[in-house]
């Protein structure tokens, strides 16, 4: 059964689609981006059902950013990003929960989580400042979640180092204007945030090793449901991969529009060249691989956490690498598409090279980086337990 926010996410496609052009150009969501994303209720998939969320199957919500994606890269970016904070405040302590959603439990929330600041203990809780890039969306945001270490009374780090996600209204941080300058995803925003010894109380800090188990952060908040007890490494990523997807999937539906009539240089329509029909499909096929992929990973360790056992190292290593492959896969299949699409393809009022670029970008985030998550999944399939470097964002 499709989930009713899919279904109107697909209902809205061609109005994702007509809005994408203007939020590319504003370097932001645009006014009209943010009311689809509202109207069709994206970002509350995965909002707890005490505020008046979901609390939706987590292969929903990438169903969901997949759809989105596909019409406007930008718009999916931002809802693949930040329609996983509502998981995370989720398992925070309830009084910041009633402080960013009490009165309106449609606010949306910001990150990064990168630890680009320095949280020194006082009384009732910590004083920060850092600096942070790549704040996804952060405009349409009055709450952010930002990663940060745990400092010592000179400021310095603790060492071995402490990690916290920690939580802040729109007044403790500036946002830097003029700091997304980029050759893809323009529209989602994502600009630098600026902190200066804001004052952070304890209760609105969660321990960043407690989230990524999962398992502890949801008994420490008293959360019993499934979508809750999953791990923060595979949830966060799946938001994200599942837009890079959902653009690939957009390019190459605008592909076959455009090569249905399409009559090539030597005089061969498209639709009888044999040798561009088979990249095509292969390309294709490449794409719906990475689609099922994805969502056999989140499904699995879904099942896993339903059945009321925890999700293993062991099997976060193997749905990472799993997700890390469904992006590359893509993407190069999005480059056979590019490829094959001439030269009208790389003008600026054609939808596709928007979607090409956008993909590129998607997969230069560092949850899409092969090197340590092939290295890990390789060794724990051999039985031997990664080092702790290579179990960072697993």
């Amino acid at each position: 059964m499709v989930h009713e926010v899919v279904q109107k996410v697909r209902e809205l496609g061609p109005k994702f689609a007509a809005a994408a052009a203007e939020t590319e150009r504003l370097g932001r969501l645009s006014d009209q981006s943010v009311a689809l994303i509202r109207e069709a209720g994206v970002m509350r998939m995965l909002q707890p059902e005490d505020f008046g969320g979901y609390a939706a199957h987590p292969a929903d919500f990438a169903q969901a950013v997949l759809e989105v994606a596909k019409n406007c890269g930008a718009s999916g970016w931002v809802c693949g990003v930040g329609g996983v904070h509502p998981w995370e405040m989720a398992l925070c302590d309830s009084r910041v929960q009633k402080e960013v959603w009490g009165e309106d439990p449609t606010t949306w929330i910001a990150s990064p989580y990168m630890a680009g600041g320095v949280a020194v203990p006082t009384e009732g809780g910590y004083i920060m400042s850092g600096n942070w890039q790549f704040s996804s969306g952060t405009d349409h945001c009055q709450w952010i979640f930002l990663g940060a270490m745990v400092g010592d009374e000179n400021g310095q780090p603790l060492m071995p180092p402490r990690v916290m996600h920690v939580i802040l209204p729109r007044k403790d941080y500036t946002i830097v204007e003029d700091s997304w300058n980029v050759v893809g995803l323009q529209g989602t925003g994502s600009k630098d945030i600026v902190v200066k010894d804001a004052f952070i109380p304890s209760y609105r800090t969660i321990d960043a090793n407690e989230v990524a188990e999962g398992e502890v952060a949801a008994e420490r908040a008293g959360r019993s449901e499934t979508l809750y007890r999953l791990p923060f490494w595979a949830m966060f990523p799946l938001g994200i991969t599942s837009a890079v997807i959902g653009i690939c999937e957009g390019l190459l539906a605008e592909h076959y529009k455009y090569q249905s009539e399409r009559t090539m240089a030597n005089g061969v329509k498209v639709k009888d060249d044999p040798y561009t029909l088979h990249a095509i499909s292969e390309a294709a096929a490449e794409i719906a691989a990475s689609r099922a992929h994805l969502l056999d990973g989140i499904n699995r360790a879904y099942e896993t956490a339903a059945s009321g056992e925890v999700v293993t190292f062991e099997q976060r290593a193997l749905i990472r690498r799993n997700q890390v492959r469904a992006a590359w896969r893509a993407v190069m299949a999005a480059d056979q598409i590019f490829a094959r699409s001439g030269g009208n393809a790389l003008r600026t009022d054609n939808p596709m090279q928007r979607s090409w670029r956008d993909a590129h970008a998607g997969l230069n985030h560092a949850i899409h980086v092969t090197g340590g998550a092939y290295h890990a999944a390789a060794l724990t399939e051999m039985g031997v337990d990664p080092a702790p470097p290579l179990r960072i964002l697993i």
